[in-house]
């Protein structure tokens, strides 16, 4: 998906450097469902990263709570996996916004 963004938002960028949009509203109703589209996979990055936050919290209480090394490694793995989501999830994010921003540009062109 990172890939498919970053292509996806080069190609736009590509195309609001032309003087002349071919096709504008054509190109209007692809943009919006490449957006529905990123939209989606952000929602969905957002909830895996608040559960796995969330367990990892929980894991850490427990270990705590518990003097449980188990639960303390456990904590350890989820941190490691939250860490990337978490840069992930904002990637997303920035593509997104860029994405209503070149919408709003490729209408007033």
């Amino acid at each position: 998906m990172h890939e498919n963004l970053k292509d996806y938002l080069t190609k736009i960028d590509n195309i609001l450097n032309e003087k002349q949009i071919k096709n504008k509203e054509e190109l209007l109703r692809d943009h919006l469902t490449q957006i529905s589209f990123f939209q989606h996979e952000r929602l969905i990055h957002l909830l895996v990263t608040i559960f796995v936050g969330i367990m990892a919290i929980l894991f850490f209480i427990a270990g705590i709570l518990n003097s449980s090394i188990s639960c303390l490694i456990l904590f350890a793995c989820l941190l490691i996996l939250f860490v990337p989501y978490i840069f992930h999830y904002f990637f997303l994010e920035n593509g997104v916004q860029k994405l209503y921003q070149q919408y709003w540009h490729l209408k007033e062109k």
